[in-house]
């Protein structure tokens, strides 16, 4: 009865994850985050609430649809653009959504047949989310795998993200905690015993610039990943590579200085090139994307930035 009423609030499970912690995995990704990354790749991650998302690709066009305009409560959807399309080639008219008047009620979602309306974050049990899990299982034990709870920062929502890691520790399957580390500290150790992995971002090591990106300082998060290494947890150090903001060897060595003071607590050192695509994720959510003219690093600059770790003894590699 206790699993059935913890909810947490969650924007996509994806199975078949190879790149969140060791094996093949399912990823669960809860919204809410304190961070607000301008390079972040999951912009529909960073509010708790539900969001209304349009995919302009699946809309059918107002001439051959146009139900949503009628059932918003709230006048919020009207025409918009025309354009040709892509599969008739013929002119059509797309909708709008004026966001000032939209609530994310999602009441235009449920006519919405070819789902170019959807609300982005659905409230699952632990319950329910332990059953869709262990469908998965036979592919964890093959290959060393397991869950990984992601965000966001799961830890936004503690009590299902505790729930739900104990839960899989009493099933046997290996947990990874996908976390930024900006939280008190009295939550990790909560979560710690039901925690493999821990991975862990190091997005800048000056915290007044890190504050000025990300809208925190990291004083809490440097001293967070010290706390889990004494007491015995592991940790995957994730170095998200931003041209022009992280990539310097000030920083670099910063990093890996720490990474050294975890000691053996750090398993691997995960370089993540910046890439763009959560650039089509701003435009479902009609926002401007933060860093349009970004671009990935070259090849050459994240193998500069890797054998620099590797010299330093760091177990490294790259998504």
């Amino acid at each position: 009865m206790v699993l059935k009423k913890i909810t947490g609030r969650i924007y996509d499970i994806q199975g078949f994850s190879v790149h969140d912690g060791p094996g093949i995995r399912t990823t669960i990704f809860l919204k809410g985050c304190p961070l607000h990354c301008p390079w972040c790749h999951s912009p529909e991650s960073q509010a708790f609430k539900k969001e209304l998302c349009w995919m302009e690709i699946k809309c059918v066009g107002l001439e051959k649809c146009g139900l949503c305009l009628d059932k918003c409560p709230k006048d919020a959807l009207s025409p918009g653009k025309k354009k040709i399309s892509d599969v008739t080639k013929e002119e059509m008219q797309l909708v709008t959504i004026n966001r000032s008047l939209c609530d994310d009620c999602g009441a235009c979602t449920e006519v919405c047949y070819s789902k170019a309306l959807y609300l982005c974050g659905t409230d699952y049990t632990v319950e329910e989310v332990m059953e869709r899990l262990m469908k998965d299982a036979p592919f964890f034990e093959k290959s060393g795998g397991g869950v990984t709870v992601s965000g966001g920062e799961a830890l936004s929502q503690p009590e299902f993200t505790i729930e739900l890691l104990r839960e899989c520790r009493n099933k046997g399957l290996h947990t990874a905690l996908d976390t930024t580390g900006y939280v008190n500290y009295d939550v990790i150790k909560e979560v710690l015993p039901y925690t493999d992995l821990f991975l862990y971002d190091l997005k800048h090591m000056d915290s007044e610039t890190h504050k000025k990106a990300a809208g925190v300082p990291n004083e809490r998060i440097h001293e967070n990943a010290r706390k889990i290494a004494k007491d015995g947890g592991k940790l995957q150090v994730r170095i998200p590579v931003i041209p022009g903001f992280n990539d310097s060897k000030e920083n670099i060595d910063a990093a890996r200085k720490l990474c050294a003071e975890l000691g053996d607590a750090v398993e691997t050192v995960q370089v993540l090139p910046y890439h763009r695509l959560g650039s089509t994720k701003y435009q479902r959510l009609q926002r401007e994307d933060p860093m349009p003219d970004c671009k990935r690093p070259s090849d050459e600059a994240i193998d500069v930035i890797v054998a620099r770790l590797k010299s330093y003894g760091l177990n490294v590699n790259v998504h």
